[in-house]
């Protein structure tokens, strides 16, 4: 899998960057090649559904026909392929070398812990005190929006309201909480038909039920016809002067619990682990790290081999003391679960395959 960087120009990163650009003649990011961009229309706001868990090859079958319809194009999630990350790199039109935010659990030499980045707590489910709002760089998106005159306004579950991590992503963005995908569709809609909006919503159910009921079950059907809905609902009502795209953070990897490769042997507590149980960061031994791949088969890679995975830019001042050692890939349909890292789930991502790395970009314009 060839990752996305800022020279490929066919990543997440630019598409913010691409939208960026228009909004502001100016953006941190390059935008999009120059064949993809002409497959979006111009327009006075943009509005930007991002739909958790939904990798493009999961736009088959005749529940998705509503999204393929639209899909102009496949995108690249950036690395590790997984929501944190990829929300930062939305929040900042940045790489994830130059915004810092670097994994879902991720080592904070600051504090010596592995914080989990999506609930703010440690690998015990201890809260963590930390000041989430400056963990971003400033200017953010959000607030270089608002610096050209361009009002940021994103729409998403009201229970993420004031999270830590919601602190952390939206600095300078108007909140609108939503109870129900129909309230997210009629809010999205109303907020975009004013001009120079960037309108960004977000709808997770289709990587909840591919986390926890799998990829063939009746729940994450439900939640695909869901998305599928609130796509068609938003594409029929896009205001005249408005442009929809849809895309995704991540896409995902189906595990049997037969390779579910559970760490608990004592010597391996010596280690930190952080990352994601498809990409395991590493830090500790040598020694212990080499035995540990070849305990579970996996890929051990150095950071002349990461570091450009990580997107390139200028990095963030404090990406050196986040970054691990090594990176451990786990081999396709296995992960890796060292103490701390849930084993309870049939779903994950955060690898560099195609079902991981590989999500849609959808459009529709008024």
């Amino acid at each position: 899998m060839n990752l996305a960087t800022n020279r490929d120009r066919n990543g997440l990163v630019n598409l913010v960057g691409e939208l960026e650009q228009r909004l502001t003649s100016r953006s941190l990011a390059p935008g999009l090649d120059p064949d993809f961009a002409r497959a979006i229309p111009g327009g006075s706001s943009y509005l930007l559904a991002l739909f958790d868990g939904l990798g493009d090859n999961q736009l088959s079958g005749e529940i998705a026909s509503p999204l393929l319809a639209d899909r102009r194009f496949g995108l690249r999630a950036p690395f590790p392929t997984t929501t944190t990350v990829s929300m930062a790199t939305i929040a900042t039109g940045t790489t994830p070398t130059e915004h810092g935010l670097i994994a879902h659990l991720m080592w904070f030499a600051e504090l010596s812990l592995v914080v989990n980045t999506l609930k703010w707590v440690d690998l015990t489910g201890a809260g963590v005190a930390y000041d989430t709002s400056a963990l971003l760089p400033a200017p953010n998106l959000w607030e270089r929006l608002r610096m050209a005159g361009v009002e940021p306004v994103t729409v998403q579950p009201e229970g993420f309201v004031d999270t830590p991590l919601s602190k952390a992503l939206y600095r300078g963005c108007r909140w609108v909480g939503v109870s129900t995908s129909e309230e997210l569709v009629a809010r999205a809609l109303e907020e975009v038909a004013a001009p120079r909006r960037f309108v960004f919503a977000y709808w997770p159910p289709v990587d909840f039920a591919a986390h926890v009921f799998g990829m063939q079950s009746i729940e994450y059907s439900e939640a695909m016809r869901e998305v599928a809905d609130i796509w068609r609902s938003l594409a029929r009502a896009v205001p005249p002067g408005a442009v929809l795209l849809g895309t995704a953070d991540h896409g995902m990897a189906p595990i049997a619990e037969e390779g579910k490769l559970v760490i608990r042997d004592a010597e391996f507590r010596m280690l930190d682990c952080f990352g994601d149980p498809r990409a395991v960061m590493i830090r500790g031994s040598s020694r212990l790290i080499g035995e540990l791949a070849q305990r579970t088969g996996g890929e051990l890679v150095g950071p002349d081999r990461f570091l450009p995975w990580l997107g390139g830019g200028k990095p963030h001042p404090r990406l050196t003391d986040r970054l691990p050692a090594h990176v451990l890939l786990a081999r396709p349909g296995t992960v890796i679960l060292p103490p701390g890292f849930d084993r309870r789930l049939v779903g994950y991502h955060g690898g560099l395959t195609d079902e991981e790395v590989a999500i849609p970009l959808l459009v529709a314009a008024g």
